[in-house]
């Protein structure tokens, strides 16, 4: 293996679930009479919280807490029946495991939708550690989740490890925490808006993704 742990984000990198992600924002704004927001602005945030993409809206803290309240219940009841894997990803994950590699998933995601999103894809026993915005104070952009991954699995050197993510949050809190990072191409940002990040790699699918984890 090229690196000695590997940590994934999950929404947009193992988990196709943007059109849940923009029902469920869309969905919480008209709930709480708020001006519609388009899909481009709704998915410049993703990698950030809840609390963050709502707080560029709402001032009250008491209200943020009620509209991430209603995107939750939204977003669960509706989970399963919208997101599915990207082609070949969780392939990719459980060779990982299969030769003991120590993974982390490293998201803004809180823990309960990150344990269903994982359940959906066959990988709650895939991975060592789960990096979530309950564990942090300050999340993606900011290093501390990725910094928290490696503590977490053992101490691992940065320089050892990879981050593999689809936004510019994840690449950007990979790039500040001194690890690899893998952009991937099948989610929803495109290689113009991720070159200024400068990722190590830019993978396209799964085949090429579990080339450059392994050396090839």
């Amino acid at each position: 293996m090229r690196f000695d742990a590997v940590l994934f984000d999950l929404d947009g990198t193992l988990l196709d679930s943007i059109a849940l992600i923009l029902s469920s924002y869309h969905h919480t704004y008209a709930a709480h009479r708020l001006p519609p927001v388009d899909d481009a602005v709704i998915l410049a945030g993703l990698g950030t919280t809840l609390e963050a993409a709502f707080g560029h809206y709402v001032r009250d803290p008491a209200e943020i807490a009620r509209m991430i309240e209603t995107y939750r219940e939204h977003n669960l009841a509706l989970h399963d029946g919208m997101v599915r894997g990207y082609p070949g990803v969780s392939e990719v994950v459980k060779a990982l495991r299969a030769r003991a590699v120590p993974l982390a998933v490293v998201t803004s995601k809180r823990r309960e939708g990150t344990l269903r999103g994982l359940h959906a894809l066959g990988l709650s026993e895939c991975f060592d550690e789960l990096v979530c915005a309950d564990d942090v104070t300050r999340a993606k952009p900011h290093p501390e989740p990725v910094h928290l991954a490696l503590e977490r699995l053992g101490g691992v050197d940065p320089g050892r490890a990879v981050f593999v993510g689809d936004s510019t949050h994840d690449m950007e809190a990979g790039r500040a925490a001194g690890v690899h990072t893998a952009a991937v191409l099948w989610g929803p940002f495109t290689r113009a808006a991720l070159e200024p990040t400068r990722p190590s790699a830019f993978v396209h699918d799964a085949e090429e993704l579990h080339t450059y984890l392994s050396g090839g």
